[in-house]
């Protein structure tokens, strides 16, 4: 349900889009409203909102200013309507998160069903997606909370807790890795690898690390997602390496393969973290959420519900 004033609502498509064009395909309306609305804004703020580029629409400095104070209030509008739905069954929105695929598979997925213990009328969405793109969503509003791993300083979200996290290989049960508390990247190279893609954060710190130490690497397998690593190394086709997040303090005899820490500085600059759009007033049941996370992420202890991270 839009809430917005349409001159805003046309602008943030413009600017989702990059386009005019886009943007009225995209609203189906006529690219002609589109560019009175936003020309309409732009004459009323004495402002410029975009750069008018050859390829598209680029916003300005204060047009970028208006879309964080525009994905605020639709934030904000969709609070609004569930607490005014909150008296009805119909229409009441989940809670929706966004992560990486590691905190998809433990964290996120276990610290929802003990939410829902407390609290059984909530409900969730979970969407698995890139770490870039779990951020993005927080950003513009479209998931209320991010889990995901983070580089450096971050502009466009409220980071409510960051850890840094060990990275661990993954070694079959049983290979002569599987007892050590820890290994360096140079002894971890002398076995066949398999690696996430260079796109990751794991990959770019490893091929940091790997460059500092003059190691060349060459992976016989690269592969983003979980579960055909886990499944690679379990068969006997390598090793290959994690983010973790509680896979560490588990048995892994079980699943066939053993976890073993990584030892090297370079990864210590990549973080964990839970992530909610600045300035929002999120919905009860997501501010609770948000809490337990933060207390999950920081303590990892006892019986929470720690779990491996994103490659």
């Amino acid at each position: 349900m839009q809430l917005l004033p349409m001159g805003l609502a046309y602008f943030a498509e413009v600017a989702r889009t990059g386009s005019v064009t886009k943007a009225a395909e995209s609203l189906q309306v006529a690219p002609s409203a589109i560019s009175r609305q936003v020309a309409k804004l732009e004459a009323d703020l004495r402002l410029p909102l975009f750069d008018r580029k050859p390829r598209g629409m680029v916003l300005t400095d204060a047009g970028a200013r208006l879309l964080a104070h525009t994905r605020r209030n639709e934030a904000e509008s969709a609070a609004l309507v569930d607490e005014l739905r909150a008296g009805s069954a119909h229409d009441v929105r989940p809670v929706i998160v966004a992560c990486s695929e590691g905190f998809g598979r433990r964290l996120v997925p276990r610290a929802m069903a003990r939410f829902r213990r407390e609290r059984p009328e909530v409900t969730f969405e979970l969407d698995i997606v890139s770490r870039q793109e779990a951020t993005r969503r927080v950003a513009e509003g479209i998931a209320d909370i991010a889990v995901t791993y983070a580089m450096g300083p971050q502009h466009d979200v409220r980071v409510e807790c960051a850890k840094v996290t060990d990275v661990a290989a993954i070694v079959p049960a049983g290979h002569p890795l599987a007892r050590r508390e820890r290994i360096g990247l140079a002894e971890l190279c002398e076995y066949p690898l398999a690696l996430a893609s260079p796109s990751t954060s794991q990959r770019e710190l490893f091929d940091l690390g790997a460059g500092m130490e003059g190691l060349t690497v060459t992976p016989v397998l690269v592969c983003d997602e979980l579960a055909p690593l886990h499944e690679f190394v379990r068969d006997g086709g390598g090793v290959a390496l994690i983010g973790d997040l509680g896979d560490l303090d588990r048995d892994g005899s079980s699943d066939g393969v053993s976890y073993v820490r990584l030892d090297h500085p370079v990864f210590r600059q990549r973080e964990a973290q839970v992530q909610t759009m600045p300035g929002r007033r999120l919905p009860a049941p997501a501010m609770q959420f948000t809490g337990l996370l933060v207390s999950l992420l920081r303590g990892q202890a006892g019986d929470d519900p720690a779990a491996a991270g994103a490659v």
